[in-house]
């Protein structure tokens, strides 16, 4: 497959893989800068340690900043399924978007329909499985936020990218078992600690539920992880 809008833009942020080298997980995120140049910028300065493979822009048009096999650093610290340093794995996709701090918006047309196109090209070469497509709140909870509750996930899920169960209707009216809630939580892949439970929960409401966004574990909220969890773990037996 081949994009039609793909200009390179070198960054000098990066380093090996491990070795051997395994590329199965797509992270996205949101830039969360004032602007496309400023985040480009920084993705680039030596200073700033910081970078990723690709940089989409709200018009559509798509940076490469970092080769495929080696690795950026986008991830920071983060977690998924008991996994850590996730930069070695990964590839990172950055969303130019102003986020929570400069005025979070949606995301356009054009840059969607680029995200989705870029997503799907990466994923044709790297057995990447739906399981492993995140977002960077799900992978770091504590820290960040991004792409947010604005991003279609949804969209992507239905072009084959990422899962996406649709929700169910509520029944009943029966209490939430908070149990079973954190065990589905920790089954879908959150690495939750105690010390941040909510922040792991509002990360998976931001995604899966991006209707209210408030670390609680309510009844809607506990269905939705239900039924989640089971769209993960069926992805999971299916490879």
């Amino acid at each position: 497959m081949m994009l039609t809008i793909l200009r390179n833009r070198p960054s000098p942020n990066h380093d090996r893989r491990g070795d051997p080298s395994r590329i199965d997980m797509l992270v996205l995120h949101y830039t969360g800068m004032r602007s496309a140049a400023a985040a480009l910028d920084r993705l680039c300065d030596p200073a700033a340690r910081v970078s990723a493979h690709f940089v989409v822009e709200e018009d559509g048009a798509i940076w490469g900043l970092v080769p495929e096999d080696r690795r950026a650093f986008h991830a920071g610290l983060s977690c998924w399924q008991h996994e850590h340093d996730l930069n070695f794995v990964s590839i990172g996709i950055e969303i130019v978007n102003p986020g929570h701090e400069w005025g979070y918006r949606c995301f356009p047309e054009a840059q969607m329909t680029a995200v989705e196109e870029l997503c799907r090209d990466v994923l044709s070469r790297h057995p990447i499985p739906p399981h492993r497509v995140v977002g960077h709140s799900d992978i770091a909870p504590d820290r960040k936020t991004d792409p947010g509750e604005l991003f279609d996930w949804a969209r992507l899920a239905r072009a084959g990218i990422g899962i996406w169960p649709e929700p169910g209707a509520l029944h009943g009216n029966e209490e939430v078992d908070f149990g079973r809630a954190l065990a589905d939580l920790t089954g879908i892949g959150y690495c939750v600690t105690g010390a941040g439970e909510r922040s792991s929960v509002a990360a998976f409401q931001r995604r899966f539920r991006p209707a209210l966004v408030d670390g609680l574990i309510d009844r809607e909220t506990a269905v939705r992880l239900s039924e989640v969890r089971a769209a993960f773990s069926h992805c999971r037996r299916a490879e």
